[in-house]
């Protein structure tokens, strides 16, 4: 401001003597209303007024928004009245100097509506009656047609707008004007206005801009002015849907084809043209049929086709946002779809520069390359194949950072499980079902974030509704992990409502519901799809298990790594998983199945090649006899019967389907061998005589002999009968054959791997025995 110090001791001016000076306490006060919070820079503008036979460019300063500015600003106006110019500032505070398009306003504090058409008072009762007094009430200097003084309406807010309340406050401006027609322009928040006290000339005329009310008490909160401002009625006669007497507004349809001159010419205002205009290709981007970028190309299309003249861009971008932060407000978030990259700014690079590049890869979010950053990894699984069951293991592990299967996370994960199948009671008992390490389980707890049932499309309303939920539920960085469960049940083909069948129509998904979801909270997070199979042949399947994927051709073009879970065959457990991955070598199939409760690898080189039926009938049997002999050996003991190996192998041949008395003996002999038997040498404490067999009479866990001992309390003379336990002596040596000593008989062991071995029926769920635990 130092370069303005040169005119404080300027001459008296013509307009000064007359008594028409510049008031430096109106300049004073509209400082404090429009700038009085503000911190930042404060634009001024001079523009010489036409008329005068003056041709100077603009001249504008920034002084900075503190006790000063009077002071600062009252020096600049009383050298542009010297020089014949008018002073503007815009209403707004700016960061840095040479600043003053829209979006570089950082802060407003104040509201104005100027009225400078038509029934000027007339439109300020109806502002009064509707809104409330304004804080500060100025005469612009200017009249109307009708010899009314051009009026400033100014309404000071309790705080400074920034961010989104600063464009909704400039959005207000434009509804209060468009609702009492008043000065449009408006809507944009670098529109500059008269400061009071300075002076106007325009068209050789010289007033004050003089205030004519100002309330220092009066203050408004924006949220409560902007209900008022809704609430308002349009003045009579300047609704937007009325028609001029001179013409008809067109439809929709010929609004994008119908040029509007300026001055109202065809019965409605290029002001009206551009708004209905903006307004329908917002709703085109608000409601993701567009991109941001196609929606503003569309806009800037319109404005050089039709508006005679047409505006200029950085007043159309003010108006379309202003209309963008009105649309949002009254029909809540958006539904984005991700930007489509500009030709100038499609990335390319040569042989050379991608040969050379030799900077490390970024982590797999799961390894080995099953889902890379900004990956979408697809599962598909029949139904009741155990698909959610899987798919719940491996995210629970990638939320622990812990590795499943042969899948790796390279730390602990932040997932949304995204689920739309089990309802809220029945998920948390699959979850407590789960049999993991306690330590997986602890390190993620809170970074598994899982939804119950959801009846509801991911839509243009359900992407933001789960977009506010990620957000809510990962607040201090975004998800690594997106998961939807299934694909089937939140399904949105688009405006034609086409199903997941349709290419078009799954595509549609894929980028502008999912893709849209991704980009709006974390655009570099993987994206786990969980997906149906259509009915084919196990031998279909098995040639190309990807082309089970239910639906469209479309998902399999567009994943950058799929799985295909299914049963080999139904009568058995194992599952077979397909892995196909287009950002790494393809991973062999892997033959999977639960046992106790969690996800194993099975070894392939332990499946039968060749008569699997017969084979698995074989199984089934030796499992059934394994029961038998156990269970009649825990039933015999009952009624007070010890037997050694030979004589339970000849008292029950042929009995409960177990055989001759070689192939009991041989059954027996390898549940010895596995601990699921053992031996007691000395039966003389049971009444029974001593064996000579090598190992003695069969014992099995938790056995107990007769109806029990009878003692008696010598205490109360009670009478009680206890079951008398038959406790191993011996057992067979798994690796010798021999029989050695049993360390501790009130603990039974089994020998190292074999219960890793067992099937789910063998380590406890058949009806004689009890479950397994290794020592």
């Amino acid at each position: 401001m130092s370069a303005w110090g040169d005119f404080n001791d300027a001459p008296s001016l013509p307009w000064e003597e007359d008594g028409a000076a510049i008031n430096h306490g109106a300049i004073a006060t509209f400082l404090e209303v429009v700038f009085g919070y503000c911190d930042g820079l404060i634009p001024v503008r001079g523009f010489v007024d036409q008329g005068q036979g003056i041709d100077t460019r603009p001249h504008n300063i920034w002084i900075l928004a503190d006790a000063s500015a009077a002071q600062l600003l009252g020096t600049y106006a009383a050298w542009a009245a010297r020089e014949g110019t008018a002073v503007y500032v815009i209403p707004g505070t700016v960061a840095e100097h040479g600043q003053a398009r829209a979006e570089h306003v950082r802060q407003m504090q104040a509201v104005v509506v100027d009225l400078d058409t038509g029934d000027v008072e007339a439109k300020l009762a109806h502002l009064i009656q509707h809104v409330g007094a304004p804080t500060l009430l100025v005469e612009s200097g200017g009249r109307t047609a009708e010899g009314a003084a051009k009026l400033h309406a100014w309404w000071r807010l309790t705080e400074p707008a920034e961010g989104q309340d600063l464009v909704r406050l400039c959005a207000l401006r434009g509804e209060m004007a468009e609702k009492v027609g008043g000065d449009p322009h408006f809507r944009s928040a670098h529109q500059p206005i008269r400061v009071p006290g300075t002076l106007y000339r325009k068209g050789g005329v010289e007033r004050v801009v003089a205030i004519r009310q100002h309330d220092p008490q009066r203050e408004v909160d924006l949220a409560e002015f902007a209900e008022a401002v809704a609430a308002m009625p349009y003045l009579p006669g300047h609704a937007l849907h009325q028609a001029s007497p001179q013409g008809e507004r067109p439809g929709l349809d010929a609004i994008l084809t119908t040029p509007v001159r300026e001055g109202a010419q065809d019965g409605w205002t290029r002001f009206q043209g551009a708004s209905a205009a903006i307004g329908h290709f917002i709703r085109q981007v608000h409601e993701g049929r567009q991109t941001p970028d196609q929606g503003w190309e569309a806009i800037c299309g319109y404005n050089a086709a039709c508006l005679r003249p047409a505006w200029p861009l950085d007043r159309l971008k003010a108006e379309a946002d202003a209309l963008w932060a009105l649309h949002v407000d009254r029909n809540g978030p958006p539904l984005l779809r991700a930007d489509g990259a500009s030709p100038a700014a499609v990335p390319a690079h040569t042989l050379g520069a991608l040969l050379d590049d030799t900077s490390p890869m970024p982590d797999d979010l799961i390894g080995p390359r099953v889902l890379t950053p900004g990956g979408m990894l697809v599962l598909g699984g029949a139904p009741k194949v155990g698909k959610s069951d899987f798919l719940i293991s491996l995210l629970v592990h990638a939320a622990a950072g812990a590795p499943f299967l042969r899948f790796t996370a390279p730390r602990p994960l932040r997932v949304f499980y995204l689920q739309a199948e089990i309802q809220y009671h029945y998920l948390r008992e699959r979850l407590q079902q789960l049999r993991l390490d306690r330590d997986v389980v602890a390190r993620a707890r809170n970074t598994l974030v899982v939804t119950p049932k959801l009846r509801m499309l991911l839509d243009e309303q359900g992407v933001p509704l789960v977009a506010a939920a990620i957000r809510q539920a990962f607040t201090d960085a975004p998800p690594d992990v997106i998961c939807i469960d299934p694909i089937r049940n939140l399904f949105d083909g688009g405006p034609g409502g086409e199903g997941e069948n349709d290419n078009a129509a799954m595509l549609f998904f894929l980028q502008s519901r999912v893709e849209a979801l991704r980009d709006q909270v974390a655009p570099e997070a993987g994206i786990i799809l969980a997906h149906h199979t259509k009915k084919l042949s196990k031998q279909q399947v098995k040639d190309d298990p990807f082309l089970s994927l239910s639906g469209a051709s479309a998902l399999r073009g567009f994943y950058t790594s799929g799985m295909i879970l299914f049963r080999p065959d139904e009568e058995e457990t194992p599952r077979e998983l397909h892995v196909e991955l287009r950002n790494g070598p393809a991973l062999s199939p892997l033959l999977i199945d639960k046992a106790a409760g969690r996800w194993v690898e099975l070894n392939r080189r332990d499946e039968r090649l060749v008569r699997k039926e017969i084979g698995r009938k074989l199984d089934a049997e030796r499992l059934r006899k394994h029961d038998v002999i156990l269970g009649i050996l825990l039933d015999e003991a009952s009624e007070g019967r010890l037997y050694p190996m030979m004589q339970f192998a000849e008292a029950f041949e042929n009995k409960a389907g177990l055989g001759s008395k070689h192939t009991i003996r041989e059954r027996l002999s390898v549940l010895a061998t596995k601990g699921f038997v053992k031996f007691r040498r000395d039966g003389s404490a049971f009444g029974f005589p001593a064996v000579r067999s090598r190992f003695g009479y069969l014992c099995v866990e938790g056995m107990t002999l007769g109806g029990g001992v009878e003692s008696v309390d010598p205490t109360t003379g009670e009478i009680t009968n206890t079951a008398q336990p038959v406790l191993p002596s011996h057992f067979k040596c798994a690796q010798t054959g021999n029989a050695l000593d049993v360390e501790n008989p009130e603990v039974w062991v089994y020998p190292e791997g074999v219960l890793d071995d067992l099937t789910p029926e063998e380590l406890g769920l058949t009806p004689h025995s009890s479950r397994k635990t290794s020592p």
